[in-house]
């Protein structure tokens, strides 16, 4: 199913996904939006406001609402109900510093009716918990345990959270999002989410771009009506509404259809996250003439790799995050567009000459050069040898109790099942994902980081049938854009992904789930517990 995702952009709309239960009940659909209804590249990218400190004192703090607000998606289009973590579409950016503890006060403002199909016979969604309830994770940050956003410690409107981030880790793109037990699926296509840069000195003292050349940019696929509303589909069942996946042929950067950004003829960095539901994007950058434009990756989910590796194509699953080098200097006074599988989904207006300042810039750009690094941070691989444990986690698809749809689980266990992940604080472990489904599972492990060491084809059908071990062909070692840290890996189907990870931090519960947020609500999530 994904493999049509990954190499066009074109998608179903909701009557091919709703699944088999829509013979019993016709779910009403509106007419949606195509992406040819509206023009593209009228709509500047908007760009995230930074967060403000409540004070200059001590630790600082800030203060994020979430509330129910109305965005246009488009120039042409009326605005949309959605939800944010601000006053607009685009929540606002944290940035931070390693080292430099930070306290966010979460606020629930949301109302007390959402804006999609609840399914409650999920897990943790039943009609004895409130419909509206909210509770934010920082992805990829290492956090303690009451901090984290674990899925229980939901809390409802009107309520807030204080939340403590040590932040004792290097600089990275990190984001934050919903995490409420069953509802995080629906609450983060509301709108839910935000982005947060951690800087660190190893960052500071490299010439990389910063200030305005330096852009956010958080893609997602939505469903949009004619009338320019946010659509989710339902399974056509009132019973069991969830959805394994679907798409939505409206993508938005930054909150807009098509945007469009002038950039100047020189380097620019640009952080870019997936923050679809389901969507694997695979993306590359061209010139009007398609052909590709040059483009350099210099870090992923955790942070910056070893040195600059040149890409055509990227593939980015959901939650992940890639840290891109583009340089305008050969394309003044044409465009340069984002691509999206085979449809150009932003556009880079290239000025014809560089601006001229008068003085230097406070956000030190001014004495950066526009030559591409050639190295960046050091990165020791983690031998196998130094893991004590190895553990054996299996992707697999279920039918549920009722016989007329699937469960997703690891290890063939629910959520609320007893913990049976328990590593020691400070051990290091070699995780290895069995996939025995159909799809590519983009897999997230909280807390920790860790490094890819390999992919294997292996016989799915004698494991099924025997539990025998297989393999179909030699070790695979990660791509070379893959072998910095990471938080979230790409598990294909028949093939045995293995990792290797030091849980080191902090002792407490923690979670480890695929990031197809469909899959995680039903019920492709556990739970494990860092032991002192």
């Amino acid at each position: 199913m994904q493999a049509q995702w990954q190499a066009q952009m074109q998608m179903p709309m909701p009557s091919a996904v709703l699944g088999a239960a829509a013979a019993r009940r016709a779910q009403t659909i509106p007419q949606m939006l195509r992406s040819t209804d509206v023009p593209p590249f009228v709509d500047a990218l908007p760009l995230p406001r930074r967060a403000v400190p409540l004070h200059r004192h001590g630790m600082p703090r800030l203060r994020i609402a979430m509330r129910e607000i109305h965005a246009q998606v488009h120039r042409d289009l009326p605005p949309a109900r959605m939800w944010s973590y601000g006053p607009t579409a685009l929540a606002p950016l944290i940035e931070a510093r390693s080292g430099q503890p930070l306290q966010v006060e979460w606020v629930n403002h949301l109302p007390t009716r959402h804006l999609f199909p609840i399914d409650h016979s999920l897990h943790g969604c039943g009609p004895d918990v409130p419909d509206i309830r909210a509770n934010v994770h920082l992805h990829g940050g290492r956090t303690p345990s009451a901090s984290d956003g674990y899925p229980d410690d939901w809390y409802v409107p009107g309520a807030s959270r204080v939340c403590t981030y040590p932040l004792r880790q290097d600089a990275a793109t990190l984001w934050y999002h919903d995490h409420a037990m069953g509802l995080n699926r629906l609450n983060i296509y509301a709108g839910l989410f935000g982005m947060a840069l951690v800087r660190d000195s190893t960052e500071d003292a490299l010439p990389l771009p910063a200030g305005s050349y330096e852009v956010p940019l958080m893609i997602c696929d939505r469903m949009i009506t004619k009338d320019g509303q946010l659509f989710y589909p339902d399974s056509g069942d009132p019973e069991h509404p969830w959805v394994s996946e679907f798409g939505g042929e409206a993508i938005l950067l930054n909150g807009k259809m098509f945007p469009f950004l002038e950039v100047e003829p020189r380097l620019y960095r640009i952080r870019l996250l997936n923050a679809a539901n389901s969507r694997f994007f695979n993306l590359s950058f061209a010139e009007d003439t398609a052909h590709p434009h040059p483009v350099h990756l210099i870090g992923g989910d955790q942070g910056l790799l070893p040195a600059p590796v040149p890409m055509k194509q990227l593939l980015l699953a959901p939650a992940e995050r890639a840290d891109l080098l583009l340089d305008f200097s050969s394309a003044a006074g044409r465009n340069v567009h984002l691509v999206s599988g085979l449809a150009n989904v932003m556009q880079f207006r290239v000025a014809t000459a560089r601006v001229a300042h008068s003085s230097p810039s406070p956000l030190r750009d001014e004495w950066r050069t526009n030559t591409l690094p050639t190295t960046l941070r050091p990165i020791v691989r983690t031998p196998e040898s130094a893991a004590t444990v190895t553990r054996t986690i299996t992707l697999t698809e279920l039918d549920n109790q009722h016989g007329d749809t699937m469960i997703m689980v690891l290890n063939k266990t629910r959520w609320h099942e007893p913990v049976t992940e328990t590593p020691q604080l400070g051990a290091t472990e070699i995780w290895e994902f069995v996939n025995l489904t159909e799809d590519t599972h983009p897999m997230h492990l909280h807390l920790v980081r860790f490094q890819i060491l390999d992919r294997r084809v292996f016989d799915d059908y004698a494991w099924r049938m025997t539990n025998t071990r297989r393999y179909l062909n030699d070790p695979t070692p990660p791509e070379p854009h893959e072998r910095g840290w990471k938080d979230v890996v790409q598990c294909p189907p028949t093939q045995i992904t293995r990792i290797i990870v030091t849980f080191d931090g902090y002792a407490g519960r923690y979670l480890y789930h695929c990031h197809i947020l469909e899959h995680e609500a039903n019920d492709m999530m556990r739970p494990f517990e860092v032991i002192a």
